[in-house]
């Protein structure tokens, strides 16, 4: 199990981390703010010029889990991993690839009000003379941002009045009751190549379904990976039951099969994407979320989509889409129409 301390600089995660140490038995600090300094003196200097943050790495993300569970074939657990995670992607990202681990997570935030914050930044800094107060108070908007999502899932412990001691307390309590538990039910980790199914479903308005998944970063289409020996088209009408509770009234029909190479860590492999119809308003105000997999769905027009769908996804959409409009399936690789299908593009 991680638990993974959340909050502003200057909330006092690392302190709390130091004594729940104490306080939870076979416990051990992790800090994956170390795995972003030695990043810092390995990569080039032209690739950290293109970051604001070495949270933009996507090595740092993918390092935090793979380190986390080297640990846990060393360690009884849990870890204590005392780190500020603001871009919910990023988190969704991490947690999920935990998840995928069968790593369990408990988020926990250290939340103190801003002049409490401002002291214990101006404290530190007359004691550490390369700390850098100004970067952390520059982070105070983005908190602010975040709060609302973070306080959602993650169990709150205010420790504007009280000592390191007592936060500690207060979290192995908290901890001891199975709050914060992030419950993101997550596939394995693929060891091979996969195929996986997704569904466009429309609305009257001809505009099309997007889900909003905890367990990776950006949209996606309704849909997941093709169990061994089931029929992707079969796979797909699962997917959509089980994620939105809705049972398509007809076989969905194949619009793009796009060939997805491998990109470490990624093995790569198809993707299907199939035309589920059109839903009716009283079906779409039925949908159903499961709240550990899925925060949300929208209907969205293509030139919405361009603004939550990561590229290889979008450009896959796009051909799904002229797909439809002719009538004729496409294939792809990497995105791209091959054959005669191009002539659409």
């Amino acid at each position: 199990m991680i638990v993974w301390l959340n909050g502003a600089f200057g909330a006092g995660k690392t302190t709390a981390a130091h004594e729940l140490l104490d306080l939870l038995p076979g416990s051990t600090l992790y800090e994956p703010e170390i795995i972003g300094a030695d990043l810092r003196r390995m990569l080039p200097k032209e690739r950290l010029a293109e970051v604001d943050d070495y949270q933009d790495l996507r090595s740092w993300r993918r390092l935090v889990v793979d380190t986390a569970a080297a640990l846990l074939t060393e360690v009884p657990g849990p870890l204590i991993a005392p780190m500020t995670l603001l871009c919910r992607e990023y988190r969704d990202e991490i947690f999920g690839a935990l998840a995928a681990r069968r790593i369990p997570v408990r988020h926990l935030l250290l939340h103190a009000e801003e002049t409490v914050l401002r002291t214990r930044l101006d404290q530190r800094a007359a004691v550490d003379g390369g700390f850098s107060r100004a970067w952390c108070l520059s982070h105070l908007h983005a908190y602010h941002d975040a709060l609302p999502w973070i306080t959602a899932e993650a169990h709150t412990v205010d420790t504007s009045r009280l000592t390191p001691r007592q936060s500690a307390e207060r979290l192995a309590e908290a901890i001891s009751h199975d709050r914060g538990v992030m419950d993101i039910v997550q596939t394995p980790e693929p060891t091979a190549e996969t195929v996986a199914s997704g569904v466009l479903l429309f609305d009257e308005h001809d505009r099309f379904l997007l889900v909003d998944p905890t367990y990776k970063p950006g949209w996606e289409f309704p849909g997941g990976v093709v169990e061994p020996g089931e029929a992707p088209a079969l796979a797909g009408v699962r997917e959509v039951d089980e994620e939105l509770g809705l049972r398509l009234r007809t076989e969905p029909t194949l619009l793009v099969v796009d060939w997805e190479p491998p990109r470490p860590p990624g093995y790569g492999g198809l993707r299907l994407l199939f035309d589920g119809g059109r839903l009716a308003a009283d079906e779409a105000s039925a949908l159903l979320l499961p709240g550990a997999e899925l925060r949300g769905w929208r209907f969205v027009t293509e030139e919405e989509a361009a603004g939550l769908l990561p590229p290889v996804r979008l450009d896959r959409l796009r051909c799904a889409l002229r797909a439809r409009r002719s009538g004729h399936p496409l294939y792809l690789e990497s995105g791209v129409p091959v054959g005669a299908g191009n002539l659409l593009r």
